[in-house]
């Protein structure tokens, strides 16, 4: 057995459950805020494509998907980033079954387990992915803090010198998850220039990159940020996109991952020993939704009325700022996260996840105590009265 398994920690929702076994639930309606998979509508393009394209199981699909597909994506990405040189569907892009296993799966394809650098950073709080796949590839996580000192984006400049020298790789989350916070194209700039100098592969996980509030406007990425650069090979730099979270398909299982073409070419061949070709219809449904951008505003503008809404109720109870992206809201709380999280169920019965288990303590302190993940993915009214509850419940024990 490989011993590296022994390293896993409890997913958080493994963690939910055992801190949730002995509660007994409020007897109205179980409102869960805890889990980020969307709720809204998938869009008819996709569905239909999926339909229509059935009898593709009968063949075997290659493991760098359909020319169609991959040419759906880098026009996507180069249209979306506004790239001065368009992305080589031949070369710098390659479908994946949803980022999270491709995530997972690119450490085990560039990180070296006999090199002397054995860190691969990673925020705090996290994807817990990002751990597995250090742990797995025989390297250490490192972690640097997602917010700022006013909340904000990850101050990367408060990495030190000697950490960068001893990483192989770095994960961010942008938009982050929970936090909502994007980088900037500054934030990017110097990012790219450390991983030029250090030789370190940016992994950019931007499954939120749609999920954004009009008001704030589309968020940048790594690829955008590498092409304003002139960085246009995206050397050392790789971008994770998802139809999940974008057109409301966690259950398709269906991703890309763009940018450096050596790297691309390297993971294609791991991809293709691991066996994860992306079966035809999938692609199809891909192709379509990758395709259309009506669905994507109609989305955001269902997301926007919610944090509208939601922010307002809870305003009395909770100091709140709505993200620039995402649909998470990250409060502060006023109590224990794990006593907020029971009594929710017990009381109100509206899950959440406690904010510590999307964290690890380091030096003393976790960057999730005492605050809960709020995912507003749950219908509009479903979302205002789970807010109401959570305002009910922080005015009674507050």
């Amino acid at each position: 057995m490989n011993p590296d398994l022994q390293l896993l920690q409890p997913y958080p929702f493994e963690r939910l459950a055992s801190l949730l076994k002995d509660v007994v639930a409020a007897d109205v309606d179980r409102i869960s805020l805890s889990v980020g998979e969307p709720m809204h509508k998938a869009p008819e393009v996709a569905l239909s494509a999926l339909i229509d394209n059935l009898s593709g199981v009968e063949n075997y699909p290659p493991t760098r998907g359909s020319d169609a597909l991959r040419e759906s994506m880098a026009t996507w990405l180069t249209k979306r980033y506004k790239l001065s040189d368009d992305i080589n569907p031949q070369t710098q892009v390659i479908p994946v079954n949803g980022t999270r296993e491709a995530l997972f799966a690119i450490g085990q394809c560039v990180l070296d387990r006999q090199s002397n650098r054995r860190l691969v950073l990673m925020p705090n709080p996290f994807y817990q992915i990002y751990e597995g796949a250090a742990f797995l590839a025989g390297l250490q996580p490192e972690f640097y803090n997602a917010t700022g000192a006013q909340g904000g984006p990850p101050d990367l400049h408060a990495i030190p010198d000697s950490t960068w020298q001893s990483c192989q790789m770095i994960y961010l989350c942008n938009p982050g998850n929970p936090t909502g916070s994007t980088l900037s194209q500054q934030a990017f700039e110097a990012l790219i220039n450390l991983a030029d100098t250090h030789n370190i592969v940016i992994v950019s996980d931007e499954c939120y990159s749609e999920i954004y509030r009009e008001a704030a406007g589309a968020p940048i990425g790594l690829l955008q940020a590498a092409s304003a650069m002139g960085n246009t090979a995206y050397r050392n730099c790789l971008a994770f996109h998802s139809l999940s979270k974008r057109s409301n398909l966690p259950g398709l299982r269906s991703g890309l991952v763009a940018g450096d073409a050596e790297i691309i070419r390297r993971f294609l061949t791991y991809r293709t020993y691991h066996g994860c070709s992306m079966a035809p219809p999938t692609q199809s449904a891909s192709i379509a939704a990758w395709s259309d951008e009506t669905h994507v505003a109609e989305n955001r503008k269902l997301y926007d009325r919610k944090y509208a809404t939601v922010t307002e109720t809870l305003a009395p109870v909770l100091s709140l700022d709505t993200p620039d992206a995402g649909f998470y809201l990250w409060p502060e709380l006023p109590v224990d996260d794990e006593t907020f999280t029971r009594d929710m169920i017990s009381q109100h019965n509206v899950a959440v996840v406690p904010g510590s288990y999307l964290a690890r303590e380091i030096d003393g302190k976790n960057p999730g105590k005492d605050r809960a993940r709020l995912a507003l993915v749950a219908p509009l009214d479903d979302c205002v009265v789970a807010a109401e509850r959570i305002r009910d419940y922080l005015q009674e024990h507050t």
